[in-house]
């Protein structure tokens, strides 16, 4: 028969102390550490670290700092955790020119507001000032006197779906070419009430139509490259494409004499 391997109830006892001993010890380990804890936690909710200490805004340009932080009702001194980042970016989405928002806590006690604006797309002249019109159509209320450079100014343009129209078709060009027309004359026609005529800042003129601009202007730089610099005219686009140079004050004279004759 073979032998079995019989441990004794004397060899047994001290392991399972050891195993008591260590169980108990964790067991007091884990609470003294959650007592530790929530006596932090109240430290740090009495203390000023839980208070809002400082409020960071990027990303603006088209409205203040002041207006964001007024929008986003966090206030310096309020609880941290008071704040919901959820509720926060819904007020800020409420202004007219933001797209986004995001809010970050920077622990312990700062937050930053990083602000997406709608794009500026043009100015609409008014009376005799210009309010920036945002990608979405939409025109700010806050206008300015001096003449912008940044954007394409628009003349002639209502407020109604024209305008909106207008601003997605200027949102189909690249940026470099939206940066060469300075200003868009709306100037309807019998036959076409959506005609155009563009000011260009080289000196060209653009006779144009809504319905087929950002079709047709993508290709302004090539036709361009195409023409005398020297030469200015008009670049008609509403069917074809063609160029008509402007008359010279010789050859107005010349007309005029070969009139008299």
């Amino acid at each position: 028969m073979k032998k079995e391997n019989v441990v004794s109830l004397e060899d047994r006892i001290p392991k399972l102390k050891q195993h008591r001993k260590k169980k108990a010890n964790r067991r007091l380990l884990f609470l003294l550490s959650l007592f530790f804890l929530m006596i932090l936690s109240v430290v740090y909710f009495q203390s000023p670290l839980s208070h809002v200490n400082k409020v960071s805004v990027h990303g603006n340009e088209l409205i203040s700092n002041k207006t964001v932080l007024q929008k986003s009702g966090i206030d310096k001194g309020m609880n941290v955790w008071s704040v919901s980042k959820e509720k926060t970016v819904e007020q800020l989405k409420k202004l007219p020119e933001v797209k986004d928002a995001k809010v970050e806590l920077s622990f312990p006690n700062s937050f930053d507001i990083t602000v997406q604006e709608y794009d500026k797309k043009a100015y609409l002249s008014k009376g005799n000032k210009f309010f920036v019109i945002l990608e979405n159509g939409k025109v700010l209320d806050k206008g300015t006197g001096s003449i912008p450079v940044d954007a394409p100014l628009l003349r002639g343009f209502e407020e109604d779906k024209v305008l909106v129209k207008m601003v997605n078709e200027l949102g189909e060009l690249p940026k470099e070419v939206q940066h060469l027309i300075s200003e868009i004359n709306l100037v309807p026609k019998k036959t076409d009430q959506y005609h155009l005529t563009l000011f260009m800042n080289d000196g060209f003129e653009v006779s144009a139509t809504i319905r087929s601009f950002s079709e047709k202007m993508v290709h302004y730089p090539s036709i361009v490259s195409q023409l005398d610099p020297s030469v200015k005219g008009v670049i008609d686009l509403e069917v074809g494409s063609y160029f008509r140079a402007y008359e010279t004050e010789g050859e107005q004279t010349d007309e005029e004499d070969e009139g008299e004759r």
